[in-house]
């Protein structure tokens, strides 16, 4: 291992960020509401991203009110100017939402380790997972990553993953450059790396083309989908009109695959009175979808 490494940007792992193929987010209709389940509000889901939209509960109340502690520090900066979003702003916002619709009533502690244009470095983000390990999660959402120059891990990402409770079960986004270059903390043993599928119009179920994948992922789920956003506009430079938003939006990276996973582990926690790792080994216990993309989940 080097004892030296260069200082890695990390980004977030929605669409149009770092060349990534991903798409940027298309207004959508409203989601309903996923039925509340009592006992999941006893789990807690540490989420490193973007933040927290400022009027997330009130929002969406029936996804978010009283399921995450209001603090200052975690309020997402996503606008770049006026009413118009940076190209990530709501990215976390947007992540909260699928882990509330696969494990609804579920706590959650949203924390910033990204911009609102969807990068960081690994001193904040290394410094916020440790933060959020001595807060007692059960399970932590990483929707972010980056390449080393050799492909050997980032030194930094591992060794404060490392020195987590053995109890806490991380689950990272595998990337959307469609290589089978390991992206780092999905890449780390110990870590739940999670692929992209897609599901396409006439209702089949296949790899996505943006995601990563390789021997290193461990599972996969469906990318594209719809969740809580913001309202507002949102503009790439040079385009003549902005689109708008009225809170929902539809988008796809592996960044929405991995919550998905990240939801899915809560549940099965309550659903059959098992510890996060437990409850990680048996999603991961059936066959693979498909060579690099690990087990399917729904």
């Amino acid at each position: 291992m080097p004892l030296v490494q260069p200082h890695h940007v990390i980004v977030g792992h929605g669409g149009l960020v770092m060349g990534n193929p991903g798409d940027r987010p298309h207004p959508a209709d409203p989601v309903s509401a996923p039925k509340f389940d009592e006992r999941l509000k006893d789990v807690r889901v540490g989420i490193i991203d973007t933040g927290i939209s400022s009027g997330a509960d009130s929002d969406h109340s029936d996804w978010f009110d009283g399921r995450y502690a209001k603090e200052a520090d975690d309020v997402d900066a996503a606008y770049s100017s006026g009413d118009h979003f940076a190209l990530q702003g709501g990215h976390g916002t947007f992540v909260a939402g699928v882990i509330q619709n696969a494990a609804p009533g579920v706590t959650f502690d949203p924390e910033i380790g990204l911009d609102p244009n969807g990068f960081g470095d690994e001193e904040r983000i290394c410094r916020k997972i440790t933060e959020l390990g001595r807060k007692k999660i059960n399970v932590l959402n990483l929707s972010l990553g980056c390449f080393t120059a050799d492909d050997v891990a980032s030194e930094p990402l591992r060794r404060t993953i490392e020195a987590l409770p053995d109890d806490i079960v991380v689950v990272a986004s595998a990337g959307n450059q469609g290589t089978q270059r390991p992206s780092w903390p999905a890449a780390l043993c110990g870590v739940t790396a999670v692929a992209a599928a897609q599901q396409e119009r006439d209702g089949s179920i296949g790899p996505a083309f943006y995601s990563n994948f390789g021997h290193w992922v461990d599972a996969c789920a469906i990318g594209n989908r719809a969740s809580t956003y913001l309202k507002g506009e949102w503009q790439l430079p040079g385009e003549a009109a902005a689109t708008p938003f009225a809170l929902w939006a539809y988008w796809y990276g592996t960044s929405f695959a991995a919550p998905l996973v990240t939801g899915r582990i809560a549940a099965t926690m309550v659903s059959d009175g098992i510890d996060a790792r437990q409850a990680r080994d048996k999603l991961l216990a059936g066959p693979e979808f498909h060579p690099g993309y690990g087990v399917f989940v729904k």
